[in-house]
């Protein structure tokens, strides 16, 4: 079960990554590069949506078939089992959306820069009229 979380948590570090790389002044041409190599990457890294969606499912199942520890008879050790299964829980949320919203940003970000350079085309053949 962890080894779905670790996956996550390495793509969400590289998302992040990618889009420090993306949002960084470099030179036109170098720029211009990049965004198509990380272009070229999206669609193929688009598993990561619907493989946190299905996490989070996951997590919301979970909850809803949690024993819940309320009672006077848990004991401690129950009881900090429960609110460690519960952040846990809240963490993983956290990890899930950010993913998805990385992944959008990135694709905003792309998308953004490919229409500056073709309106920048455009005004470069309007000048040379």
């Amino acid at each position: 079960m962890a080894l779905q979380w670790m996956i996550l948590t390495y793509v969400v570090a590289a998302e992040a990554a990618v889009a420090l790389l993306l949002t960084l002044p470099y030179p036109k041409l170098l720029k211009n590069r990049l965004v198509s190599l990380i272009s070229l990457i999206l669609q193929p890294a688009l598993f990561i949506v619907p493989f946190a969606g299905f996490q989070l499912l996951d997590i919301y199942w979970k909850n809803e078939h949690r024993l819940m520890c309320t009672s006077e008879i848990c004991t401690a050790a129950e009881r900090d089992r429960y609110e460690k299964s519960v952040f846990k829980a809240q963490r993983n949320v956290i990890l899930c959306a950010t993913a998805c919203l990385l992944y959008w940003c990135i694709y905003r970000i792309c998308k953004y820069n490919k229409e500056i350079q073709s309106l920048e085309e455009v005004e470069k053949r309007y000048k040379n009229k």
